[in-house]
C-alpha cells in the first residue's frame, strides 16, 4: 500500500496517465501511438515501465488488442479525473490571463439544447462574451460518468430518479411535456385532430429501446388500440429525428419547446394529438461536493432565468 502511495504521488507523470486514457479509448497499440504521435514500441515500453512502477497489470494484450485489467480499470478512473482536474486548472489560468471569465463544461440531453441552454449561453455572452462553453451532448448512461470523473461541471435534462444518488446534487429547472411532430407540408398535418392510427399509418421516429420514454410512447399506441408502425427509426437526437420527419414524411416525439422552436423554424408542425405521457422534469445536475467555477455558477444563473421564462 505504501508502495502504490508513493508512486501515485511521485512517479507517475501526466505522459503516463495520459497513455493509460488513450489506450482505454483506443484499446490498440498502434491507434495509441498514433493518437500520441510516437512509436508504436514507445507506447509499449511507456506501459511496461507503468506497470513496473505499479507492480500491476494494467492493460492485457492479444492480437486483437488490449484489454484494461481491473487494476487497470481503477487506474484509468484515476488518470481520467487527474486530466480532468489539470485541463480545468490550466483553463482557469488561461482565462484569468486573457481577462475571460474561462470555460465551463457542460453534458446536455438534446431536450434542453435548442432552447433552455442556447438562450442561456446568449445571456451568458452579453454578459462575458469571452467565456467558452463546451457543449457534450448525450444521455445519462453517457455523460453521468464523465461528471463523477470531473469531465463535467455540470448536467443538464431530465432528472430520472433511477439516476438518483448520494454524492449528486439535483435542482429542478420546470416541466417539459412531449408532443408529436410530423413533416410541415404531410398529410397529418392539415389534420385538425389526428388521431393514433394515423400515427401508426406512418413511419415513426422513436427514442432507443433502453428509454424509459419508449416504453411510455409505446403504452400510448397500445392504449388507443393501435400497433406501433413498423417502419421504425431509433434515435435520441434530435437532429436524426428532423431529418427522418423532413425527409422520409416520418411521425416523431420532441419536447414541446424544442418542438415548437423547430416548428417557428419550418423545419416541422406539431400536431394537435395529446400525449398523455409522465416525463421526468428538466433540471440541472452537479457533484455535491464539487467547487464550480465562476463561469460555470454564471451559466447555472442563466439556466434559471430562461427556466422561469419557460415555466411562465
Amino acid at each position: 500500500m505504501a508502495h502504490l502511495d508513493r508512486v501515485f504521488r511521485s512517479n507517475l507523470k501526466l505522459r503516463h496517465l495520459q497513455l493509460v486514457v488513450a489506450l482505454d479509448e483506443f484499446r490498440h497499440l498502434g491507434r495509441t501511438a498514433e493518437f500520441l504521435a510516437v512509436s508504436q514500441p514507445a507506447v509499449s515500453r511507456m506501459l511496461s515501465e507503468v506497470e513496473s512502477m505499479l507492480g500491476l497489470t494494467l492493460f492485457e494484450r492479444s492480437s486483437r488488442g488490449t484489454e484494461p485489467t481491473l487494476a487497470g480499470e481503477s487506474v484509468v478512473r484515476f488518470a481520467r479525473g487527474v486530466l480532468a482536474q489539470y485541463e480545468r486548472t490550466r483553463d482557469e489560468i488561461d482565462a484569468a490571463a486573457s481577462g475571460a471569465v474561462g470555460k465551463t463544461r457542460v453534458g446536455a440531453m438534446p431536450v434542453t439544447v435548442p432552447v433552455l441552454l442556447t438562450q442561456a449561453i446568449e445571456r451568458l455572452k452579453l454578459a462575458s462574451p469571452r467565456a467558452t462553453v463546451l457543449v457534450e451532448e448525450g444521455d445519462l448512461t453517457h455523460l453521468l460518468p464523465k461528471l463523477r470523473l470531473g469531465e463535467l461541471d455540470f448536467f443538464v435534462g431530465r432528472l430520472e430518479p433511477g439516476y438518483a444518488a448520494p454524492d449528486l446534487s439535483t435542482e429542478v429547472l420546470y416541466e417539459e411535456p412531449m408532443v408529436a411532430v410530423s413533416a410541415r407540408k404531410s398529410a397529418i398535418a392539415r389534420k385538425r385532430a389526428p388521431t393514433w392510427a394515423d400515427i401508426a399509418a406512418l413511419p415513426c421516429v422513436m427514442p432507443p429501446p433502453w428509454a424509459s420514454l419508449r416504453v411510455k410512447l409505446e403504452q400510448q399506441f397500445h392504449r388507443h388500440h393501435v400497433t406501433p408502425s413498423a417502419d421504425l427509426m431509433e434515435t435520441s437526437s434530435y437532429l436524426t429525428a428532423l431529418a427522418c420527419v423532413g425527409q422520409r414524411g416520418a411521425v416523431g416525439f420532441l419536447a414541446q419547446s424544442a418542438a415548437q422552436y423547430f416548428e417557428q423554424q419550418g423545419l416541422c408542425r406539431v400536431l394537435n394529438i395529446p400525449l398523455e405521457v409522465s416525463v421526468p422534469p428538466v433540471g440541472v445536475m452537479t457533484l455535491r461536493e464539487a467547487k464550480l467555477s465562476a463561469s460555470s455558477r454564471q451559466l447555472l444563473e442563466c439556466l434559471r432565468e430562461v427556466a422561469r421564462v419557460l415555466s411562465a
